[in-house]
């Protein structure tokens, strides 16, 4: 069967954001083969009601804590210690004693990294235990990005980010068996800048759980009596870029929908809005939800969904969920660049304001054809983004003998408090 050592710097429950689905389903497909110790943060308060969830899937569990206030803390040594604030925001002592209490008692065959920031906890497995960590996207270049649109003295700290990170990217990868990313793009573009481990660089993409986002379950609807277009984007609304996305398209393009569509209106469904967006509430047509039970009723009564991201990396899971829900979707250059094949068909690119708009105004005035273009958007995720496949690449990849039997339960490490 093969123990596991797995390291997640978010609790991969509920998968109800982009990078806890990947990191849940990462989880349950290594889970089904292999004896699993899992290792996390909960930086959310609501998400420790979800532990019960996990510990049926693992052998052994350590939750720890990640206050704001002491993280941000922790995350300043990295000032004087000449290393990204990143590393630093997740360094906790209690999580790195139960990380070599595990490595020293149990007989682990290979250790999966979730995000470059829990790595250094890795380090301490000795060198006959495979290494694998899952970058999902570049995020030194994240922070570039952001550099590029702040202003000072942000501009300073994300472009120091950005250097500090990327210098500790580089040197992660070149003790790991393998890395990996979300696109082939992504991995490319690691590649590129890290020459000296390209051969160990792997590209595994997202998949989408089309029997849970399936359209034909039936859904109440949730705008109401709400008359008008509706348009919808998902995602977690404290995350910076999908914050940025929503402003840029509030302030310039929903203005020139509304020229031409004056009935159209957006909800911005998301956990955990910053005052930017829910101050967008104030803008003709628009409502920020905040969290809600179920994204799936929201995409399944739209009009159209859209993902105008300025900042985006890899593949964007709100576009496989609101494809496999049937709903056309407007992307920016940006969101699409992680989708292979392109799905030119049916969710048009659009690169500036005019053009998004214009796009968004061409799908809400078609009067024929909506179930055969929505059929078209289902089947191009099940053909393309099942995640049967991405599991055989992924327990390939972990290179631990397989067996047949499920993983053990078992009970919590004790340092949850």
């Amino acid at each position: 069967m093969g123990d596991i050592l797995f390291l997640c710097h978010r609790i991969p429950y509920p998968p109800n954001k982009g990078d806890k689905i990947r990191a849940y389903h990462w989880l349950r497909a290594l889970a089904a083969h292999h004896r699993v110790h899992l290792g996390t943060f909960v930086d959310d308060p609501a998400d420790w009601s979800h532990r019960e969830a996990l510990d049926g899937l693992c052998a052994e569990q350590c939750y720890r804590p990640l206050p704001g206030l002491r993280a941000k803390a922790r995350s300043l040594n990295g000032l004087w210690r000449g290393e990204a604030l990143s590393f630093g925001y997740y360094r906790d002592r209690a999580m790195t004693r139960w990380v070599r209490r595990v490595l020293g008692q149990h007989p682990i065959d290979a250790v999966f990294v979730f995000s470059s920031t829990m790595a250094p906890y890795a380090l301490d497995a000795g060198s006959d235990v495979r290494r694998v960590l899952d970058f999902v996207d570049v995020d030194s270049d994240k922070w570039h990005q952001y550099a590029g649109s702040s202003r000072l003295p942000m501009r300073w700290v994300y472009a120091r980010e950005a250097k500090r990170l990327f210098q500790g990217e580089r040197a992660l990868a070149a003790r790991f068996d393998a890395s990996v990313f979300v696109s082939e793009a992504e991995a490319d573009f690691f590649r590129r800048a890290a020459p000296e481990v390209a051969g160990r660089v792997h590209a595994l993409g997202n998949g989408v759980d089309a029997d849970y986002f399936d359209p034909g379950l039936g859904y109440d609807n949730p705008y109401g009596n709400e008359t008008g277009s509706q348009l919808v984007f998902t995602g977690a609304m404290d995350y910076g870029a999908n914050a940025d996305a929503m402003v840029w398209f509030v302030e310039a393009v929903l203005p020139r929908i509304r020229e031409t569509r004056p009935e159209a209106r957006l909800s911005i469904v998301g956990t955990r809005p910053t005052a930017r967006v829910r101050a967008l509430a104030s803008h003709p047509g628009v409502q920020v939800t905040g969290a809600v039970p179920d994204v799936r009723p929201y995409l399944a009564h739209a009009d159209a969904a859209i993902a105008p991201m300025r900042i985006a990396r890899g593949i964007q899971n709100k576009v496989l969920e609101a494809l496999a829900m049937g709903r056309p979707t407007v992307m920016t250059e940006q969101a699409a660049a992680g989708l292979v094949p392109a799905p030119a068909q049916v969710a048009p690119v659009a690169g500036t304001a005019d053009d998004f708009a214009s796009a968004v105004v061409e799908i809400l005035g078609r009067e024929t054809g909506r179930a055969e273009a929505a059929g078209r958007a289902r089947d191009y995720v099940l053909r393309h983004y099942g995640w049967d496949a991405r599991f055989a690449e992924l327990r390939s990849l972990v290179g631990v003998g397989e067996s047949a039997g499920a993983a053990m339960s078992g009970t919590t490490a004790g340092l949850s408090a």
